[in-house]
């Protein structure tokens, strides 16, 4: 759930705050005076006036012009007072707009919700098609996230499983309502791919989506996360893909902590990390942004991060267990940011860094376990001026790790402690100096499993 959320301002707020008359007349004659005064001694300056021409005589012209002046003073204080009492009379027919249009608004809301309560699927379908147009037409931020709150609690409530076709009118019931949780996901993702700003963007709202199962296509391509929050805390995907290619992330918050990936897909392809904060843990990241998949299960599934850019900030997969899916991070770029494996268990799967440039960050895989036919993978990586660790790593039998042509600088990679027993390492046609404690965990003999590069020789 997201907690703590503060609520957004609204125009029904700043009415609260309007001066009362006196106060207001008070400030706007001495702001008036103020200008007056400064106007007057400019042109006397800009002039460059020496002196007033003093007289005792008050001939009829100079009386006329004071009069004249008395008027305009008269007529000038008439106008401010006008002009507050019109500027009160106008906020307090805004804030008469803005209750009448929250009481329509009110009315259609409890329309909506009652139509989810329905028995029928197709009423329910209506009430979420009014709920997302209530959303659209909400005449502040608080009433629009209010809609989206109880689009994505309808989602988090416990729904009957498929009872298959042995009983054909559950059976129907089941996918017709499965229809319905389909069309929120759909409305979701379609409303936050809008600009921010622009008419049906819900950019920058919150998404609780906290234990939910997404069996259905999710589609962010190209979204701008830059504030809010949306968790997909839990959550089980089966069989769906949730696609942010090519967004970005800035000052926004992504959950996918203790989250189940069977046979799903989260597409981070080209996507843009910077800045904000996303959270898939207990964990809060607040430099820069954090991808994380800590504690999350990932089986059968991909998590796709192929040509994404990292930058001061983190992708983080601590204590997840990946087993039968992969991880790809194939074209990637991490500057400044860090990629977590830390503590993990991956096994049956493939974790890809193939043609990655790591330069500037850091990739560890420190504490974790690789076992069990796993392959990990920096194949034609070029790490300079970043860090690849598996410092305290455990390299099991059958497990893969490859570095084959990759192209490493001065103490960029390291295997410090690493414990490697019958895993594979390959570090054929691999340049520069040999990875710090790799030829200590390797040990003397080489063996067969392990090919070095030529240029490095083993510790007798």
């Amino acid at each position: 759930m997201i907690a703590n959320r503060r609520p957004r301002p609204t125009s029904g707020d700043r009415e609260l705050r309007l001066w009362k008359v006196g106060r207001a007349l008070i400030i706007t004659f001495a702001a008036a005076v103020l200008v007056a005064g400064g106007v007057f001694y400019g042109l006397v300056y800009l002039l460059d006036f020496q002196e007033i021409d003093t007289t005792t005589k008050l001939d009829a012209k100079t009386l006329f012009d004071l009069v004249k002046l008395s008027f305009g003073v008269v007529a000038g204080a008439g106008a401010l007072v006008a002009l507050v009492v019109a500027y009160r009379r106008q906020r307090v027919d805004e804030a008469g707009a803005h209750r009448e249009a929250t009481r329509l608004h009110t009315e259609r809301f409890s329309q909506a919700v009652d139509k989810l309560g329905s028995d029928s699927p197709a009423v329910r379908l209506g009430g979420v098609h009014a709920l997302a147009g209530l959303a659209d037409d909400a005449p502040d931020a608080n009433l629009r996230q209010t809609c989206i709150d109880v689009l994505c609690a309808y989602l988090r409530l416990p729904h009957t499983p498929d009872p298959g076709t042995a009983e054909l009118e559950n059976h129907h019931l089941y996918l017709a309502l499965r229809e319905v949780r389909h069309t929120i996901l759909r409305l979701i993702s379609d409303h936050y791919r809008r600009p921010e700003g622009t008419h049906h963007s819900w950019q920058g709202c919150d998404l609780d989506l906290t234990g939910v199962t997404i069996d259905s296509h999710m589609d962010f391509r190209d979204a701008r996360f830059t504030r809010g929050t949306v968790t997909f805390n839990g959550a089980t995907f089966s069989d769906a893909t949730v696609d942010f290619n090519g967004a970005t992330f800035s000052s926004g918050m992504v959950d996918f902590g203790s989250a189940t990936f069977s046979g799903g897909m989260v597409d981070f392809g080209f996507a843009t990390f910077s800045g904000s904060t996303m959270l898939f843990a207990d964990t809060t990241f607040s430099e820069g942004c954090s991808v994380s998949f800590a504690n999350a299960e990932i089986s059968g599934g991909s998590a796709y991060f192929g040509g994404a850019t990292i930058s001061d900030g983190a992708v983080y997969f601590g204590d997840a267990t990946i087993s039968g899916g992969t991880v790809f991070f194939g074209d990637a770029t991490v500057s400044g940011g860090t990629v977590f494996f830390e503590r993990a268990t991956i096994s049956d799967c493939i974790v890809f860094f193939g043609d990655a440039t790591i330069s500037g960050g850091t990739v560890t895989f420190e504490d974790a376990t690789i076992s069990s036919d796993c392959t990990v993978t920096f194949r034609d990586a070029t790490i300079s001026g970043g860090t690849v660790t598996f410092d305290h790593a455990t390299i099991s039998s059958n497990s893969r790790v490859y570095f084959m042509r990759a192209a490493i600088s001065s103490d960029t990679v390291s295997f410090n402690r690493t414990t490697i027993s019958g895993g594979t390492l390959d570090f054929s046609d691999t340049t520069g100096p040999a990875p710090a404690g790799l030829l200590t965990a390797v040990g003397s003999p080489v063996p067969t499993t392990v090919t070095l590069s030529q240029a490095w020789a083993p510790i007798p």
